[in-house]
């Protein structure tokens, strides 16, 4: 498939992408809103810097890149996209004192040509960071075509998207060829890449940005304290993070095995979408179980089983409250979530089998012993149960998570080095 093709072919779907926005809309009602931004129908002033971040993980991992390029080079000003409105929150949270000033955020366009154009056109970016895999081909072309420098930052290309690449080689390469670097996580990924037809001369192994996460202390104390407040200090206590529909279920049954050898335990169960924190505490109460939902502040006293963390922003807090902590979307077909987050808070981790990708942050902390995969549930009780009664075990997992997350910061550095000679000049 061409681009040119790509086009048509994405106009002749356009309703069924309003139908999605619109279905989104149902259960998540931040996608009612801003619908202009989605099609680039909002005044937008020029910016010299313009990153996009998809989502709520991708833009913590930017923000820390994004306050550094701000503080090293004053005279530049950011355009922030995201796709999702909990990664709008983050941007919102994170630079509130300089929106309106020296950053603007909204979404970004969808990739219809028009749309695309236009953004572009009031943005007319010196220079375009896209994080991750977000990779658009009209953006992609378009900005080329305004001379714009296009860099891919904490890059990474699994198996499976590596696949997909290669079958729409036609559409893939031709975008892919027309980025000026690759910050890209791991040489594993960087080989992909390279096979896909990216020329060697702009990969460069950075590292992942997440490895580089800072853990403030208020949260760490605050974890400390809401534990203290539970009455679980000594209880058995394990986050199952970043879940899906057709995990809930999992969870709570792996749950009920733990109660029976030990009752005071505590489930802290963080659905990975807002408009599924009814839907999981509906599943909690139909498993018989006893549930405290973190977002009306119930109390969370010796009877209750199940906390649900149905508040954004918290997970990391939670985590810190916790024991152990399960991985989501690895149990089903999904591909899976981030495990470094717990693993800096010190927890062993466990997912599922499908978690490809985070394959090759999952091996790193696989072999040092700090994550197990677990192929069922049944895998899943059975090394629960084990860690909560061998305590050199789960001392040994505890510190090797530790261990990976210290042993492999420094991505930050690595990807500003890079970014840096693509820069616009002082004296634009």
């Amino acid at each position: 498939m061409t681009r040119g093709l790509y086009s048509v072919l994405l106009y002749l779907l356009s309703p069924l992408v309003v139908l999605y926005f619109a279905f989104r809309g149902i259960k998540s009602p931040a996608y009612r809103l801003r619908w202009g931004e989605r099609f680039g129908l909002t005044s937008l002033s020029s910016s010299d810097v313009l990153i996009h971040s998809v989502s709520m993980g991708e833009t913590l991992a930017a923000i820390p890149l994004i306050k550094t390029l701000m503080a090293q080079h004053p005279q530049l000003t950011f355009t922030i996209t995201t796709t999702s409105p909990t990664g709008s929150d983050e941007v919102i949270k994170a630079f509130k004192a300089e929106l309106g000033n020296r950053v603007q955020h909204c979404y970004l366009p969808l990739d219809f040509s028009l749309c695309v154009k236009r953004f572009l056109a009031q943005v007319n970016p010196k220079i375009c960071i896209m994080m991750e895999t977000e990779l658009w081909p009209n953006l992609i072309h378009f900005a080329k075509a305004r001379q714009c420098k296009l860099i891919l930052a904490n890059a990474r290309l699994s198996e499976k998207s590596a696949a997909k690449y290669q079958k729409q080689i036609k559409l893939s390469l031709p975008m892919l060829t027309k980025l000026d670097a690759i910050a890209v996580q791991t040489q594993a990924e960087a080989l992909r890449f390279e096979a896909l037809g990216v020329n060697l001369d702009i990969l460069r192994v950075c590292g992942s940005l997440k490895f580089d996460l800072s853990i403030d202390e208020s949260k760490q104390l605050q974890a400390q304290s809401l534990r203290q407040q539970w009455g679980r200090v000594s209880s058995p206590v394990w986050v199952a993070g970043s879940v899906h529909p057709g995990e809930f279920e999992i969870m709570l049954q792996v749950h009920q095995q733990l109660l029976k050898h030990h009752p005071d335990a505590l489930l802290i169960m963080a659905p990975r979408h807002p408009e599924q924190f009814n839907v999981a505490a509906v599943a909690t109460t139909q498993q018989g179980l006893t549930l405290a939902r973190r977002s009306m502040n119930e109390t969370v006293n010796s009877g209750v089983n199940v906390l649900l963390g149905d508040t954004m922003g918290e997970l990391l807090m939670l985590y810190g409250a916790a024991d152990f902590a399960f991985i989501g979307g690895t149990l089903i077909e999904n591909g899976g979530h981030n495990p470094l987050e717990p693993a800096a808070m010190g927890l062993p981790v466990s997912v599922g089998p499908h978690h490809w990708d985070f394959a090759e942050i999952t091996a790193l902390l696989q072999q040092a012993g700090g994550l197990e995969v677990v192929k069922d549930k049944n895998e899943l009780v059975e090394h629960l149960l084990g860690l909560f009664v061998d305590k050199v075990q789960y001392d040994n997992a505890a510190k090797a998570c530790l261990t990976v997350v210290s042993q492999n910061r420094g991505a930050l550095a690595k990807q500003l080095q890079v970014i840096e000679s693509y820069l616009p000049p002082a004296n634009k």
